[in-house]
């Protein structure tokens, strides 16, 4: 299956010469004051990372930041969001590519094979990625940071707690048994459209949550206090997964909201990077 890009000039550039720009550009902004992207003595090697999936325009530094700063190695396993009440809750894809601008990103078959396996809730469904955003916003980033890369897209809809754990320790027993490394990447944008402060309090709760490994506490701080964070299932899955390979602390890398770029304060989207280092 070839899966064509659906917001490539919208979320994106269209161009793959201005995309390949602006991937670069952003990757470089490795701290609120810095210009220089880091060199690869300086890249962490990190189990897994959480990034936003708005515009570029506007979340894209805070991704950039992120993969900017990783080390990223070859084989990416992709847990995102279903925005779109299409296909199954829990869709994973098991062979092909992914077209963007920058050309085919290969889907790595046998490391979903091995995830599916694993986790009968995932189930293989074309229809819940096809206009899905969340992932597609990643493979430009990995294109031109990991050339030669190859993933694994799951996309996630709203499930109950007890399943996210499942997908969860599911994918932590595949990537403790495979023979290299693999980056557990999750996306999610965080409070939408709030005015900034109260989406500042809002996002420090569910980020407090992400950097201790707290699922069941993440899972129920975004209920309670109606944090419309649109990642919830992958995150809560991600954290799950690490707390199995003994992953015990998170890392904020940095944080924005849309009304850094936008300067409208009164609706706004909160994002953040987060990286959890390899368990010693």
């Amino acid at each position: 299956m070839l899966r064509l890009p659906a917001v490539a000039g919208r979320f994106y550039p269209a161009n793959p010469n201005e995309l390949a720009y602006v991937v670069r550009r952003m990757s470089a902004l490795r701290a609120a004051n810095a210009n220089a992207p880091a060199t690869d003595a300086e890249k962490i090697s990190v189990a897994a990372c959480l990034v936003p999936h708005a515009g570029y325009m506007y979340s894209g530094a805070v991704a950039g930041e992120v993969f900017g700063n990783i080390a990223l190695p070859r084989k990416i396993l992709i847990l995102g969001v279903r925005h779109f009440p299409r296909g199954e809750s829990a869709a994973i894809l098991s062979n092909g590519a992914w077209r963007t601008p920058l050309g085919d990103a290969p889907i790595d078959t046998d490391l979903a094979m091995a995830l599916r396996d694993a986790c009968p809730r995932l189930r293989e469904d074309s229809v819940a990625h096809s206009q899905e955003h969340s992932l597609e916003a990643q493979i430009p980033f990995l294109q031109v940071l990991a050339p030669g890369f190859s993933f694994v897209p799951v996309a996630m809809g709203t499930v109950r707690f007890e399943d996210l754990v499942s997908v969860g320790e599911a994918v932590a027993r595949v990537l403790m048994a495979a023979k290299e490394r693999v980056l557990l990447l999750a996306t999610s944008d965080l409070n939408h459209y709030e005015d900034d402060a109260t989406t500042r309090v809002k996002d420090a709760k569910a980020v407090e949550k992400l950097l201790a490994l707290d699922a069941r506490g993440l899972f129920d701080v975004c209920r309670e206090e109606k944090i419309s964070m649109c990642g919830l299932g992958p995150a809560v899955a991600t954290i799950t997964a690490l707390r199995a390979m003994g992953v015990t602390r998170g890392e904020l890398v940095r944080y924005a909201t849309s009304a850094d770029v936008s300067g409208d304060t009164s609706s706004v989207v909160g994002y953040a990077g987060v990286v959890w280092r390899e368990a010693k």
